[in-house]
């Protein structure tokens, strides 16, 4: 289901003690909701999760309109207070996500939102000094099966999931 592929990423972060530990659950879908324009920085480190668009795999000379497999692009920016503590949080989250996906199984609840394969890729290290911050994006390209709302056998009026 590849226009929710965010959200599996987000879950498996959100199952690892050790990830909550160091970012007291500040792990974000997209942005950092803040209430007001001139808030306070949201305390570092962190985590958010972004879909960065997608594409479908071009199938075979007899798919009609879509192959049944994307292309989804997803990133994870890391945030933390020193290099140091970046670089351990940032393989803690590679090496939780990758963990995640195997031990799912594609009957479990959102199994289905596993990527079928993934390649990762990660930005380089910056620092924020208006933060100030350490940072780095982790980018996944992922193969996932596409979205498909519903499935209508001949002679149904009624979709059904």
């Amino acid at each position: 289901m590849s226009l929710q592929t965010d959200a599996i990423f987000i879950k498996a972060l959100a199952t690892s003690d050790t990830i909550s530990s160091y970012v007291d659950d500040r792990i974000y879908s997209t942005a950092i909701p803040l209430p007001e324009d001139d808030a306070e920085n949201v305390p570092v480190p962190y985590i958010i999760v972004t879909f960065e668009g997608m594409q479908n795999d071009a199938g075979t000379k007899d798919s009609l309109y879509e192959s049944d497999y994307d292309t989804v692009q997803i990133s994870v920016g890391v945030t933390a207070v020193d290099r140091s503590q970046l670089a351990t949080l940032t393989a803690l989250v590679r090496e939780t996500i990758r963990d995640f996906f195997i031990s799912t199984d594609e009957l479990d609840e959102d199994g289905d939102l596993v990527p079928i394969d993934y390649r990762l890729s990660a930005q380089s290290v910056i620092f924020d000094e208006f933060k100030p911050c350490f940072w780095q994006v982790l980018n996944y390209q992922c193969d996932t099966k596409r979205d498909i709302i519903y499935e209508q056998e001949e002679g149904d009026q009624e979709p059904t999931a």
